[in-house]
């Protein structure tokens, strides 16, 4: 029997030299149809958006463990997946990797009149309202204050950008005790949902706690994905170095009690 012949691949002399189209030409004969790779050939633009996402997580990441090596590696990941959809679009004849640039340029000139045009700002305050004023601007009218905030976003970032669209047209707290207020007034209605037992009203209840937890970081002008965030990588760190000091002890985990855990949690928060 035959063996199937591989394709001539494009001549590396073809590549070119300037970085960006360099990629572009990568990105190219990935997706080429005679000669490309089956598995991106195979990708649409749906199958490919969770790794946008998870790149971006991954920047962020790399980023907080401080290598600006693998900073400038993720941020490359993240760059790819762009490419990766401006190729695929070009394919259907809607846009390209150029198109895509323009737009953003061109958003950015129009959202920095300060930067661009003769507006004034001195604080980042002022380029917030910049900002929004220019975006409703593009946006025109909508029918509620909160349209526009993506669907898909994390749970906790949502509820950000939802209270601060609801602030924008005065529905907010006149200071930050009344949003901690109604986070003790939720928490209260938690734990009598906790006392009846109803899964159903405990997760509401969990959810508005939640909700009004949000509120309260974003008055104080703290972002909650970020703390949350911030606050598992603390807890991973410290569970496990409980892990390898019990290890070290001879002490089995699962055998041991919650006090004696609880005592080497203690040792890891005085580390």
């Amino acid at each position: 029997m035959n063996q199937p012949q591989k394709k001539s691949p494009p001549l590396l002399n073809d590549k070119p030299k300037d970085p960006v189209q360099k990629l572009l030409w990568v990105m190219r004969c990935l997706r080429d149809p005679e000669y490309g790779c089956p598995w991106d050939l195979e990708q649409t633009y749906k199958s490919i958006a969770p790794y946008t996402i998870e790149e971006a997580y991954e920047v962020a990441d790399a980023l907080d463990n401080g290598s600006m090596t693998d900073f400038k590696e993720e941020l490359g990941d993240l760059l790819l997946q762009v490419v990766y959809q401006a190729q695929m679009a070009y394919e259907d004849k809607l846009f390209d990797f150029n198109a895509v640039a323009d737009t953003i340029a061109e958003k950015m000139i129009a959202r920095h009149p300060h930067v661009f045009a003769n507006e004034l700002a001195e604080k980042a305050s002022d380029v917030n309202e910049i900002w929004d004023r220019q975006k409703d601007v593009e946006q025109g009218k909508q029918e509620s204050a909160l349209d526009g905030v993506t669907l898909g976003l994390p749970a906790l970032l949502r509820s950000q950008k939802l209270q601060k669209r609801a602030a924008r047209v005065g529905y907010e707290w006149q200071d930050t005790k009344g949003a901690l207020d109604k986070f003790n007034e939720e928490m209260a209605e938690l734990i009598e949902a906790c006392d009846e037992r109803s899964p159903t009203h405990m997760e509401e209840e969990l959810g508005d706690v939640l909700f009004c937890i949000v509120n309260f970081g974003r008055m104080n002008g703290l972002n909650a994905e970020e703390a949350l965030r911030k606050a598992n990588d603390k807890f991973s760190k410290r569970f496990k170095g409980m892990e390898c000091d019990l290890k070290d002890d001879g002490i089995d985990m699962p055998e041991a009690s919650l006090e004696v855990l609880l005592e080497y949690w203690k040792r890891q928060k005085h580390k």
